[in-house]
């Protein structure tokens, strides 16, 4: 049954997968709802959107790709108010390697957004406006929009227009006044920034392919897993049960992430049913990985038939990671993601980020205590599997590290979001490495034969942990890790050869 389950899955990402390399290159729909201004220095400013932007280009056939942002309904309403006159209000494109063309000073003093007395004086720029230069490498760079109030109107439409973008970079839109009568004035319409193919913005673009083949690794690890499943079923353990949960929150996770990125690119919105499907799906499957990892450290299920009086411990721990992991992934992708303040995000990553600590000084802690008592009760078979995955562990632990500093350089030295072609590198290095861990466990606990060689025995618990009072579970077949007389014990064979069982009599 899993194993048709992954075949249809396979079919049905296979449809997708013939999209994914027609070079998608991806922009987003920027809506504005009575939007108020900001005073920055001595202007008034409105942040209509920065996007990564591919150029325009000419297809095989000849048909010009085009990569644009589009003014569609803006208009600008003030508030009634005595003598109105007419004012002005400016709308700024450029490229971030372009920011200081925008303001100035005089005299080497503070800089300034619009034009003082004193620039006007030299002749640098019209009194009342944004100050601003053409760019050194396209002197049509950057595009500067007027939209005027006539006399005592209380609106001024911006007519609908186009910028075409001929150049791959990172692009930003101000709105703009240096009139103090317009500073309750608000905003409405949106704007739309839209690359050659699609909708999706430029730095998102790379990981809609990520998921893709993400979910073709999943698929292919399920269809090992449930086939191993299906074959060995009878000598399924409770452990290998909780792997297939976590490799079917996976498959789903990532499905939905691709066709969250999909749906995002057609239409330029956030189809937030998919996205909160795909969210929650990911941090159950987070949540329940950790609590696995954990409680495979303690010996559950494998030395042990239960957590004892940790039970209530492990559920707290694991059930307040699920709340706070999905509090912070809801908030970072459904709704106005660049309206979240890097203040709040600290205080919604914080506990996450201290929660996953715990997990880690708990689990390494466990493994500890666990492995010290496998070799002293001699339990040779259990305590090579626990030695490979405490080594794999460090290792993930060991990335883990390397890629939070990686993570924190990245961002500490990218203000700007110059880099943002390669940003796609960091979510996906963290799925990569959790994927990686999955597949070692799977590797090293797949059924089996001889899975209930590896599982709780109910003579080895008793002397692994006295003083607890342990139900008593019986495996269904297996050789068992307590060492008896040699005279008494019975060579069981499971899927070998009489020297390797020999073998493992020698060492116990």
């Amino acid at each position: 049954m899993g194993l048709m389950i992954s075949i249809k899955y396979l079919i049905l990402l296979l449809c997708c997968w013939l999209s994914m390399f027609s070079n998608v290159i991806n922009g987003s729909v920027h809506e504005y709802s009575s939007d108020k201004f900001i005073s920055k220095g001595n202007a008034f400013v409105f942040h209509g959107g920065s996007e990564g932007l591919y150029s325009s280009f000419t297809s095989n056939n000849g048909t010009l790709t085009s990569s644009f942002i589009r003014f569609d309904k803006i208009s600008f309403r003030r508030p009634e108010a005595g003598n109105l006159s007419a004012a002005l209000i400016q709308a700024i494109v450029f490229e971030v390697e372009d920011r200081e063309t925008i303001g100035g000073s005089a005299y080497g003093g503070q800089r300034a957004i619009c034009c003082s007395p004193d620039l006007a004086k030299l002749g640098v720029c019209p009194p009342g406006e944004v100050i601003h230069r053409p760019s050194t490498k396209n002197p049509y760079w950057p595009q500067v929009l007027r939209i005027n109030f006539d006399g005592d109107d209380l609106v001024a439409t911006m007519p609908s227009q186009s910028i075409q973008i001929s150049e791959t970079g990172m692009y930003n839109l101000y709105f703009m006044h240096c009139d103090a009568s317009l500073k309750d004035v608000v905003i409405e319409g949106k704007t739309i920034w839209k690359n050659p193919t699609g909708y999706l913005p430029g730095r998102m673009s790379p990981l809609m392919k990520f998921y893709g083949l993400m979910s073709f690794a999943f698929v292919i690890l399920g269809i090992f897993w449930f086939s191993q499943y299906a074959m060995h079923w009878r000598e399924v353990v409770q452990l290998q049960n909780c792997i297939t949960v976590v490799i079917t929150l996976g498959m789903l996770e990532m499905a939905f992430w691709y066709f969250e990125y999909a749906e995002f690119n057609e239409t330029g919105v956030r189809p937030t049913g998919i996205t909160v499907w795909a969210v929650t799906f990911g941090t159950v499957k987070r949540t329940v990985a950790r609590l696995i990892i954990l409680m495979v450290s303690m010996g559950y299920g494998v030395v042990r038939p239960t957590l004892g009086g940790l039970t209530s411990k492990v559920v707290m721990l694991g059930g307040t990671f699920l709340f706070a992991s999905e509090v912070l992934e809801l908030v970072e992708n459904v709704g106005a993601i660049s309206d979240f303040s890097g203040s709040a995000r600290l205080f919604l990553v914080l506990p996450v980020a201290i929660l996953d600590a715990f997990f880690i000084l708990w689990i390494f802690t466990s493994l500890s205590s666990t492995l010290s008592k496998l070799q002293a009760r001699r339990m040779m078979a259990k305590l090579e599997i626990y030695r490979k995955f405490t080594n794999a562990l460090v290792v993930a632990v060991v990335f883990s590290v390397g890629g939070l500093f990686y993570e924190l350089f990245f961002k500490a030295n990218d203000v700007y979001n110059e880099r943002w072609q390669t940003a796609w590198i960091i979510p996906a290095f963290w799925q990569v490495l959790s994927f990686s861990v999955l597949c070692v466990i799977c590797a090293l606990w797949a059924p089996s034969q001889n899975s209930t060689r590896y599982a709780y025995s109910d003579e080895a618990g008793e002397e692994f942990d006295k003083e607890e009072n342990l139900t008593l579970i019986k495996p269904s077949q297996g050789a068992r890790d307590v060492p008896i007389s040699q005279e008494s014990r019975p060579i069981h064979i499971n899927n070998g050869s009489v020297d390797e069982a020999l073998e493992e009599d020698k060492i116990e």
